[in-house]
């Protein structure tokens, strides 16, 4: 049996076991397909793909939306579907080499970035922890959802494109972050029940058009999608019942 074959029925087996938090990249629960190609694996999980199109756009003849399977990891050279996939800044797709080549490290800093009529793309040292403290998942990208519609929260599931979500995405000098000596190296975000999403540890913060960029160790962003005084949580969730 070829490798193609056995990506097609990996990726379309519907029993495949789920995955637990103590593997990066992968969500504690979720469902992940494999696809083999000549010194790397990619891994895409379906949950928490949003079609940001990055690997398309860059990869086509590996990414190909419609063909089945729709990843075809044997088209192009381990080192660049690596690349590729690095770029998809959701965390949907990982890779995995096996020629001896480098994985992705995350960075040395911490970023936020707050998309236009979008999520929060996180890149860095990310721990995301569910409503109870626990951790959920371990990754170096992340999607985190700000429109308050996502049914996959605190991550990004496409929702604020169904709902019609709009905001520029615009931080402004001057805005609060906490301390900027933070005192781990690990950013940790956490929902707060009904609440918003608390970032705890070092990063930076910038908006969509990356002219200002903020430095903390603290915040409270919204998640409900209603505050006037977005990225951050003015409490509208309380009037709203978020």
């Amino acid at each position: 049996m070829s490798d193609l074959t056995e990506e097609r029925n990996t990726a379309s087996n519907p029993e495949s076991a789920p995955a637990g938090a103590g593997t990066p990249g992968v969500d504690r629960g979720d469902r992940v397909h494999e696809f083999h190609g000549e010194g790397v694996t990619v891994t895409w999980s379906r949950r928490r793909c949003i079609h940001a199109a990055a690997c398309v756009m860059n990869l086509p003849k590996v990414f190909a939306p419609g063909r089945r399977p729709w990843v075809d990891a044997t088209r192009a050279p381990a080192e660049t579907v690596a690349h590729v996939v690095a770029m998809c800044p959701t965390g949907a797709l990982h890779g995995a080499r096996s020629d001896g080549g480098t994985d992705e490290q995350p960075p040395t800093e911490n970023s936020v970035l707050v998309t236009r009529n979008g999520p929060l793309y996180v890149h860095g040292q990310v721990e995301v922890r569910d409503d109870s403290g626990a951790v959920r998942l371990v990754d170096t990208r992340v999607a985190l959802c700000r429109c308050g519609g996502s049914a996959n929260q605190p991550l990004c599931d496409g929702a604020h494109l169904a709902s019609g979500f709009r905001d520029a995405g615009t931080v402004h000098a001057g805005a609060a972050l906490g301390d900027p000596i933070a005192p781990r190296a690990t950013l940790r975000a956490q929902p707060e029940p009904q609440g918003p999403l608390v970032l705890e540890g070092p990063f930076t913060l910038s908006g969509s058009d990356r002219r200002t960029t903020l430095l903390g160790s603290a915040a409270r962003l919204c998640r409900c999608g209603g505050s006037g005084n977005k990225p951050f949580c003015d409490g509208t969730h309380l009037r709203e019942g978020f």
